[in-house]
C-alpha cells in the first residue's frame, strides 16, 4: 500500500485535487473531518480545548463553535490549539491508513491535511503532494467558497496563511507539486501523470 499525504496553502484547491485522485481509485480521508469528530462534546479533545481556551468558544448546545475558536487562535495562539489537536489527528489518520492496508494491501491511501507538514506528519507517508496556486487565485476561491467580498477574503486568506508554512516551504517537502493556478483540465493532466507514477512505484 502507498501512503500519500496531500497538502497545500489556504484555498489552493486541495479537495478538488483529492476528488480527482479518488476518481483514479485512491482511498481518501480528510484530516479536517477527523478534527470535527475529535471536537465533539464528550471527547477528551473537546474537554482539553475548552479547558484551555474557555467556554466562550462554545455554542449553546455545547459544541465548539469553529468560527469563534478560529477568531480566538488565529494567528497568535494557533500553536496552542495545534499542540492539543494535532497528535490526536495524526493518531487517527495513521489508524485509518493501517486499516486500509489490512483490507486493501495494494491500495493508495490518501490523506488531505492543510497542516500536514507543520504537524510533523511527513514521516508517516511514502509520498507528499503539495498543491500550489497564486495569491489572487486563493483569494477568489476563498471568496466564492465563504461567500465573502474579495477584500474580506483577502484578509482572511492572509490571516490563515500566517499560521502555516509558506507555499515555498511546503514545496521543499514535496515529492510532487501540482500548480492549480490554471484550468481544471490542466490540474487533471498533472494528477493523471502523478497517478501513473504512483502506480508504477507499487
Amino acid at each position: 500500500m502507498l501512503r500519500i499525504g496531500l497538502t497545500g496553502g489556504v484555498a489552493c484547491g486541495k479537495s478538488t485535487i483529492a476528488a480527482m485522485l479518488m476518481q483514479h481509485g485512491a482511498h481518501y480521508l480528510r484530516a479536517d473531518s477527523l478534527a470535527h469528530q475529535l471536537y465533539a462534546p464528550g471527547t477528551p479533545t473537546h474537554q482539553r480545548v475548552v479547558q484551555h481556551f474557555g467556554r466562550g468558544i462554545l455554542s449553546p448546545d455545547g459544541t465548539i463553535n469553529r468560527a469563534a475558536l478560529a477568531n480566538l487562535v488565529f494567528p497568535g495562539r494557533i500553536g496552542e490549539l495545534n499542540a492539543i489537536v494535532h497528535p490526536e489527528v495524526i493518531k487517527a489518520q495513521n489508524a485509518w491508513m493501517d486499516e486500509i492496508g489490512r483490507t486493501h494491501p495494494h491500495a493508495v491511501a490518501l490523506v488531505e491535511a492543510a497542516l500536514l507538514i507543520e504537524a510533523g506528519a511527513v514521516k508517516d507517508f511514502d509520498k507528499i503532494i503539495v498543491v500550489t496556486c497564486g495569491l489572487e487565485h486563493k483569494v477568489q476561491r476563498f471568496a466564492q467558497r465563504a461567500k465573502l467580498s474579495l477584500e474580506a477574503a483577502r484578509a482572511e486568506v492572509m490571516r490563515r496563511s500566517a499560521a502555516q508554512f509558506s507555499d515555498a516551504e511546503k514545496v521543499r517537502h514535496a515529492d510532487y507539486i501540482i500548480d492549480n493556478s490554471s484550468s481544471l483540465e490542466d490540474a487533471a493532466r498533472q494528477v493523471e501523470q502523478i497517478w501513473r507514477d504512483l502506480c508504477g512505484n507499487q
